[in-house]
């Protein structure tokens, strides 16, 4: 494993034609106004999965616990929805104890790489901290570059030159960058600068009521979708694609969702650098 650490005072290109064969519909405005114009995705068929993806997410390797968190975070759909594949360079910010970090390790392969971002852990998170070093000694994530640096210095979060990933991916934590106080410009600047032109930037995120903004992000733990939509697009981004693998219906958007982890609807959204830029 291959480590950077930076610890500060404070913290292929990807196709947006989609030829796994998923049927693309149009989308339900009224249900989701921020993802007008962005091609609705569903769940493939498990046939349709690429089998790096499959192999990644079924490895015998990944941890128990890993695994009995799989039914609700349906990574194989995930990660075949954002396009991750072998040889390509990814960051997982904000990676928590690495559950994210070891499946995109195991699907880019010792082609790729994968940077997997925390900020300095506080001391009660230090157990956190030590599974999250424990994990990336792995020999199987011998692909990861360890960085913890905090959210304070964006420009600065990851060591990777402008222009040099294809994709990166914060699972279910923009909220709490936004909960922070996070300069979100700053944070959505740097990823935009790092992404090649064409790249992806892979949110999910726990979906707030319509209209409540950035309301809930600290008590509930959720976001506005339209609010983090307009944020991302604001640095240059265009939302590409957006998938329903992980809505509920069944969720009125005002539950604590740490008491409903796995159940609570989530926006999954693929935003793309223009082949331009």
């Amino acid at each position: 494993m291959v480590k950077f650490r930076r610890l500060a005072a404070s913290t292929l290109g990807i196709a947006i034609a989609f030829a796994l064969g998923a049927a693309a519909v149009s989308v339900a405005q009224d249900n989701n106004p921020a993802e007008a114009g962005a091609t609705q995705m569903s769940a493939l068929p498990a046939a349709q999965i690429p089998k790096a993806v499959s192999d990644a997410v079924n490895a015998p390797g990944r941890p128990a616990a890993d695994r009995a968190l799989d039914a609700g975070r349906k990574p194989e759909q995930l990660m075949a929805f954002f396009g991750i594949a072998p040889g390509m360079k990814v960051a997982d910010l904000f990676a928590g104890t690495g559950y994210t970090t070891e499946i995109l390790a195991r699907i880019v392969g010792p082609t790729g790489k994968v940077y997997s971002q925390n900020g300095p852990f506080p001391p009660k998170f230090a157990k956190a901290k030590q599974a999250w070093d424990a994990r990336l000694k792995e020999p199987a994530l011998s692909n990861v570059v360890e960085v913890e640096h905090p959210f304070t210095d964006p420009a600065h979060l990851l060591p990777v030159a402008p222009g040099s990933l294809d994709a990166v991916m914060i699972n279910m934590n923009y909220h709490d960058l936004v909960g922070r106080g996070v300069d979100t410009k700053a944070f959505n600047a740097a990823i935009f600068k790092w992404l090649k032109p064409g790249g992806a930037y892979c949110v999910v995120d726990n979906s707030a009521q319509n209209g409540s903004g950035a309301r809930d992000v600290s008590t509930l733990h959720r976001i506005d979708e339209a609010y983090e939509v307009k944020e991302i697009e604001q640095a240059g981004f265009k939302l590409a694609a957006a998938s329903d693998i992980l809505r509920n219906p069944k969720d009125d958007r005002t539950w604590f969702i740490m008491k409903h982890r796995g159940e609570q609807d989530r926006f999954v959204l693929k935003f793309v650098k223009p082949a331009g830029a």
